[in-house]
């Protein structure tokens, strides 16, 4: 989320004058990419099983909020409020408006079709409620949302939109 801000002329006695205005919702952290969404409680029972469970279903999309700037992933930590964490280790570039879903479960990335999976088909978000941690290769964040079920997810269907 880029924040924009307003130049508003005033005139006040034959001069003009400028006053920058910043938007009511301001982003925290100053980063191109952010979490644009989670799918945080896949669909059916839970089932960590890598052949024929579900945990490839659960996913977090990052998405490049850049109108110019390309980002490559390699570097970037996922985690969650218990450390579990997820590191991308391979260059993934994301052209400006372009995202990537990290899935659960084991898969082949594709550039192509916009994934990376964990290789690993244990759950990381909690269903209950969670907190997600996107931080830059230096460690600092980039973007971060904690959630709850009750509060967060009105429709009840496991997944959360952040940044639209």
């Amino acid at each position: 989320m880029r924040i924009r801000h307003a130049l508003t002329a005033v005139a006040a006695a034959g001069s003009v004058v400028a006053v920058l205005t910043a938007p009511a919702h301001a982003a925290e952290y100053s980063s191109a990419l952010k979490v644009r969404g989670i799918q945080y409680n896949a669909p059916g029972s839970d089932d960590n099983r890598c052949s024929g469970g579900n945990t490839r279903a659960e996913y977090l999309t990052i998405k490049n909020y850049s109108r110019s700037a390309t980002v490559n992933l390699r570097g970037y930590v996922v985690k969650d409020a218990a450390g579990n964490r997820f590191t991308f280790t391979a260059s993934h570039y994301l052209q400006p408006g372009d995202y990537v879903k990290l899935r659960g479960g084991r898969g082949t990335d594709s550039d192509s079709g916009n994934v990376v999976y964990r290789q690993n088909c244990n759950f990381i978000w909690n269903n209950d409620k969670d907190t997600v941690y996107l931080l830059k290769p230096g460690g600092s964040r980039a973007d971060v949302h904690a959630y709850t079920q009750r509060g967060d997810d009105a429709d009840r269907n496991g997944y959360i939109t952040y940044h639209g």
